[in-house]
């Protein structure tokens, strides 16, 4: 397995709220482990947010029991989205704070995924690519209940209003997915930074089937400034090699 991970704070933003994390070695009792979270709040709030996510989502799943990524993950959120609460409650400045989040692992040919807000998580293949994760947002439900149209004014106006964020409530409620990995096919996740900017047929041209991921990474980010750079971008990307492409 080979990975990769870079952020940049973009042409309009003075601050980087997008934070990122991969091992492919193993954290806790799983063998590998990647995240992206993009924070949200004012002042250092988003940028506080996001990092502690992070950071203590990683240490509970070192600590954490048992074997099955998604049960760890499970827990790992419902307890991070309590401490981010906790945080908020001690001091003024953090207040309202709250981060997106997506999270992933390899188990084999097995990818399991997490996601909480709009952060994504792509599978590129050498025909395609196949975004996975369902944004939490408010033009996405609009859309499940026929009541906007993709692309249209008010979808573009409004496409920044997530629904579902880690620090944002009490309870906090994943979204999980299984999918199958292929050989050749390269893992890409990212905040709202990088796929508000650049399309998804852009981004598989950009990605599928290269081999030097930090440039694929590199030339992600470009194109995202290019167009605009108008948010933070996190950008993660991970193969597996052709052996580990079985069953787990």
């Amino acid at each position: 397995m080979k990975a990769y991970a870079m952020t940049d704070r973009g042409r309009k933003r003075q601050m980087n709220q997008d934070a990122v994390y991969y091992s492919i070695y193993p954290v806790g009792n799983i063998p590998n482990l990647f995240l992206v979270a993009d924070g949200m709040g004012g002042h250092q709030a988003g940028d506080f947010a996001s990092r502690y996510t992070i950071d203590n989502l990683v240490r509970l799943v070192e600590e954490a029991e048992g074997n099955n990524p998604i049960t760890i993950l499970n827990e790992g959120i419902r307890q991070v989205n309590g401490l981010l609460l906790q945080k908020a409650s001690e001091k003024t400045g953090l207040a309202g704070m709250g981060t997106t989040l997506v999270a992933a692992c390899a188990m084999g040919r097995v990818l399991c995924v997490a996601n909480v807000g709009d952060s994504r998580l792509y599978v590129i293949g050498k025909e395609d690519i196949r975004q996975i994760t369902r944004d939490h947002s408010l033009v996405e439900e609009l859309i499940q209940r026929g009541e906007m149209e993709r692309g249209s004014e008010a979808y573009h106006e409004h496409k920044n209003i997530i629904t579902r964020a880690i620090g944002a409530r009490k309870d906090v409620f994943a979204d999980f997915f299984e999918v199958s990995l292929e050989k050749g096919d390269t893992v890409l996740m990212c905040s709202d930074g990088l796929s508000n900017m650049v399309s998804d047929e852009t981004i598989w041209k950009l990605a599928a089937g290269r081999q030097d991921l930090k440039e694929v990474c590199a030339d992600l980010i470009e194109e995202a400034n290019k167009n605009g750079g108008r948010d933070n971008i996190a950008v993660v990307l991970f193969q597996l090699a052709d052996d580990e492409v079985r069953e787990w």
